[in-house]
């Protein structure tokens, strides 16, 4: 299910798409209440009534309000709007880690190389 910019999730409301992938799709928001954009990551519909995906889509939620590490997003929240899910977290600008490893392979430079200081776990999130 697809967000559109305007669409409200409770305080949230969607500015954009961000991406998407096998355990939903995350959009950029406005926090109408705080006033800073975040990142919604949103349980995809097919999901919604899936037992074992929802009780997966809960723990990341927990997971992540467990850790606390600069290079691990942190979550504010979860939100629910009707059959819709999400998880409320902090939205990291930047390049995703996919057009890091791009410009690591236009530059002919094996991944592996990096300095794990250069990898940013949290951009992960957002792809």
């Amino acid at each position: 299910m697809a967000l559109t910019p305007g669409t409200r999730i409770g305080p949230y409301e969607v500015v954009g798409s961000l991406g998407a992938g096998g355990m939903g799709e995350v959009y950029r928001a406005r926090d109408a209440k705080l006033g800073r954009d975040v990142a919604l990551k949103i349980l995809p519909a097919a999901f919604a009534n899936d037992p074992e995906r929802l009780a997966r889509f809960d723990r990341e939620a927990q997971v992540l309000a467990s850790l606390d590490h600069p290079h691990i997003a942190q979550i504010y929240g979860f939100q629910e709007s009707g059959d819709l899910r999400a998880l409320v977290m902090e939205l990291v600008d930047g390049p995703t880690l996919a057009d890091l490893i791009a410009v690591q392979r236009k530059q002919r430079r094996d991944f592996t190389e990096w300095p794990m200081a250069r990898l940013s776990i949290r951009r992960v999130w957002y792809q």
